[in-house]
């Protein structure tokens, strides 16, 4: 069995912010109970309280192991839906050390696989771009107030944005950055916001943040910025 050591830093961060950590078998019992899609390699995956990554970390590893088996003879395929799973998680933390230590650890577990799998054809550039989407997708806020959060864990004014990657081509990924509180509000009635959306996606009161589905002629989240469609190894270049 687990120590109740290792699923706590200190007495302290277990006080201030309820700190404690899932141990591992749950983890993994966790995660077995929807299989299929942890193996789902473009699923999309967001843990509102990721610590340093214990679910993060056992999603991505599923992840690549589902790519490793279907791309395992093509190190080209392999280093795109490898870099596919790592754009498909996402978490919050509010305290700034443990989003550097679960960028860090799903690099790391990242790179492993990479490496592993990919040998000689292995690119230091995709490197690059997967830290940058990790940046991207694990950051530090507070999942309540859906803000930002300075380094005392202290809300600051500053909406999360998450930045949704997609693959347009077989090469070619673009990136799409949404404040966190409008997804959220996704399938809500606009009326409850106190706006209301027009055919041609502008609102009553000047609000920015929604549109209508050209087809379905629901709200949808609109994004607050897009990116032109990049090479996949290069999507760092555009922050």
């Amino acid at each position: 069995m687990e120590s109740v050591k290792s699923q706590t830093k200190s007495k302290e961060r277990v006080r201030d912010h309820g700190e404690v950590f899932t141990a591992e078998r749950e983890v993994k019992a966790m995660c077995d109970l929807v299989k299929e899609e942890c193996e789902r390699i473009d699923s999309r995956f967001l843990e509102p309280a990721c610590g340093d990554g214990n679910f993060l970390a056992e999603i991505l590893k599923r992840k690549l192991g589902a790519v490793a088996l279907k791309y395992k003879s093509s190190p080209a395929d392999y280093e795109k839906n490898a870099v596919l799973a790592a754009t498909s998680i996402y978490g919050v933390d509010i305290l700034q050390d443990n989003v550097v230590a679960c960028r860090a650890r799903m690099f790391e577990i990242w790179d492993k696989h990479y490496t592993a799998h990919c040998k000689s054809y292995c690119n230091d550039q995709t490197r690059e771009a997967v830290k940058f989407i990790l940046q991207k997708n694990i950051v530090c806020g507070n999942a309540l107030s859906l803000k930002c959060v300075d380094d005392k864990g202290e809300d600051i004014a500053r909406p999360i944005i998450f930045s949704e990657w997609s693959f347009v081509s077989d090469s070619l990924i673009k990136r799409r950055d949404f404040r966190f509180d409008v997804l959220l509000k996704e399938n809500a009635d606009p009326e409850m916001y106190g706006f209301q959306l027009s055919l041609f996606g502008d609102t009553a009161d000047g609000s920015e943040y929604w549109m209508i589905d050209p087809v379905t002629k629901e709200p949808i989240p609109k994004p607050v910025k897009e990116f032109p469609p990049v090479y996949f190894r290069r999507v760092q270049q555009y922050d």
